[in-house]
């Protein structure tokens, strides 16, 4: 999604009001970087941009779909969710249940849903009939959608993850069931700030998990580099 300029805000209008909970500072600080080189950020819509990240100085707001999900995992997303933060100074606010339903063409702005603001990052428990992009060994799928403002970087807005609830609910079985599928929620979650995928299997973002249970040194450095976007207000 690219706006040529910066639009006033008018009834019908497909953008919300500019600077929704714009502060005139990030509200957090990444840690320092691990100095890793083994990380890959998404691809970028701009060629002379690598660095496409959420604004930091204002909140991301998420929100869960719980069809589905098997107990205990409403406390895996907020630790995961925390992780994410911690790693990226990037500031999560919970806004609730929803009952949206993923999509592959969602609407980065539903103000009849949630308001005059940039709909908050979906994450939302599915199945491959549903959700085609989980079927086969996808446990998860995870992305965000940007923008860009004339004279501004492009910056993400909102995004989504899917989870595959039958087999997380199998997961949650294994010996460190809990912990895995924490870790696959890190790694969707990782892809919605700006990571791609990586071909080093120490890495937790490595594209099939082998085991790692924790972000590594890349996925760290690549996180921490993704807190440092730019703020802006316009968007």
């Amino acid at each position: 999604l690219t706006l040529s300029q910066a639009l006033p805000h008018l009834p019908g209008s497909d953008v919300p009001p500019p600077g929704f909970e714009a502060a005139s500072s990030p509200l957090g600080v990444p840690p320092a970087t691990t100095g890793s080189t083994a990380f890959v950020l998404q691809e970028s819509p701009d060629p002379d941009q690598p660095l496409v990240a959420y604004d930091p100085c204002r909140p991301i707001h998420y929100v869960v779909r719980p069809d589905l999900a098997p107990p205990g995992t409403d406390q895996l997303i907020q630790q995961s969710v925390a992780a994410v933060s911690a790693a990226t100074g990037l500031q999560f606010v919970y806004d609730g249940l929803t009952s949206e339903a993923p999509s592959k063409e969602r609407e980065a702005y539903q103000p009849d849903r949630y308001g005059k603001k940039w709909a908050p990052v979906l994450i939302a428990w599915s199945t491959p009939e549903e959700a085609p992009d989980l079927a086969g060994r996808v446990a998860g799928t995870g992305g965000s959608s940007s923008i860009q403002v004339r004279g501004e970087p492009y910056v993400y807005i909102t995004g989504q993850v899917q989870l595959d609830a039958p087999a997380l609910t199998e997961t949650l079985t294994f010996p460190d069931g809990p912990a895995l599928v924490r870790a696959i929620m890190m790694h969707e979650l990782a892809h919605v700030v700006g990571l791609d995928h990586v071909n080093d299997p120490a890495q937790l973002m490595y594209e099939e998990n082998s085991g790692q249970l924790d972000f590594a040194a890349g996925d760290r450095a690549g996180l921490a580099l993704l807190g440092t976007g730019k703020c802006v207000p316009r968007v």
